[in-house]
């Protein structure tokens, strides 16, 4: 692994890796300098080859690139499974294969469960958070669309008495995103969280939205507990660290274009 790359502070079984990669590393040419994992941003398709295929040896696993639309599909990856596939979250509880997230200012999500038997990754920016209304009148976002898809696969410990809750065999981690000091969004998203927790008015009716914060929030509802990662702080801003993070906020405008890092995790 890179120096600069950030491993999960994260109680994970022993048979389960996490890496969080960051701009260092990589052959790409400015301003997707250097490890630019994306390729649908503008970078030279061979650099963003070459960059793919030095994360892949760096973790010893195959990471599985989505082509992410903002949205709340999930994929169950296997090992017959190509890169490119349409969603926004992927589940696997197969070794070897790596559940990847490209992020540039968006959430990066991982959940493993308890035993390291399943593992999963998110990609949470406000509209896969917020979702869609589902038949019942609740909001069905990316987040939980992938626990539904993870429950699936993870077997609970039976007590006693009873089983155990799904989510108390769960753990999450938050990764890097635009931090809430900076998220400058207008009335539209906060209507539509339906709430004002983690939004801070400003004038001319916009607002600073926490991303981490309604990530938490999320997760809380659907009974999980174990949040680890960002919290917020400034440590964890993609605009505020331009050295260490691509931000698409920050730079397309300005620069023409923001390579993407990824979030990854898998079973050895």
């Amino acid at each position: 692994m890179k120096p600069d790359w950030i491993t999960p502070d994260w109680p994970l079984p022993p048979d389960v890796r996490a890496i969080c990669t960051t701009r260092s590393g990589g052959g790409s040419a400015a301003p997707f300098d250097s490890l630019n994992l994306g390729d649908h941003v503008g970078d030279a398709p061979a650099a963003v080859a070459a960059n793919r295929s030095q994360f892949a040896q760096s973790i010893g696993a195959k990471p599985v690139f989505l082509h992410q639309v903002h949205g709340t599909d999930v994929v169950v990856l296997d090992p017959a499974t190509p890169h490119g596939a349409r969603a926004d979250a992927c589940v696997t509880d197969q070794p070897g294969l790596a559940c990847t997230i490209m992020v540039a200012d968006c959430l990066p999500v991982l959940l493993c469960s308890a035993d390291g038997a399943v593992v999963a990754a998110a990609h949470a920016g406000w509209r896969g958070l917020a979702g869609r209304l589902d038949a019942s009148g609740g909001s069905m976002g990316v987040l939980e669309s992938v626990f539904e898809s993870f429950s699936r696969k993870v077997r609970v410990t039976p007590s006693l008495f009873a089983t155990k809750n799904i989510a108390d065999e769960v753990s999450v981690w938050l990764g890097p995103c635009i931090g809430p000091q900076v998220f400058e969004v207008g009335p539209e998203v906060r209507e539509a969280f339906c709430a004002a927790q983690h939004f801070t008015a400003l004038a001319a009716g916009k607002f600073l939205a926490s991303l981490p914060g309604l990530a938490r929030q999320r997760l809380a509802s659907l009974g999980l507990r174990q949040i680890y990662g960002n919290d917020g702080s400034d440590a964890w801003c993609t605009v505020s660290n331009p050295s260490r993070f691509f931000s698409h906020r920050r730079n397309s405008a300005r620069l023409g274009g923001s390579g993407r890092f990824a979030a990854a995790i898998w079973k050895i």
